[in-house]
């Protein structure tokens, strides 16, 4: 369960540096920087919060582990 909560956070750490390469290059001219670390931006956000609703969702169905 541990590993799982590791995964989980280690895509919103994904999700902040993303966000601070997206402001870097938000005034550059060459957009397409920008837009790949928007991409990531938005799918590990995504992935954060699938993630922890599986884990939730798999700790409710087994209480005792």
């Amino acid at each position: 369960m541990k590993t799982l909560k590791f995964f989980e956070y280690a895509y919103l750490g994904v999700f902040v540096l993303s966000v601070i390469e997206v402001v870097r290059y938000w005034s550059h001219p060459d957009k397409q920087r920008f837009y790949i670390f928007l991409i990531f931006a938005v799918v590990s956000l995504g992935m954060f919060f699938f993630r922890r609703y599986y884990r939730k969702r798999f700790e409710k169905r087994n209480p005792n582990k």
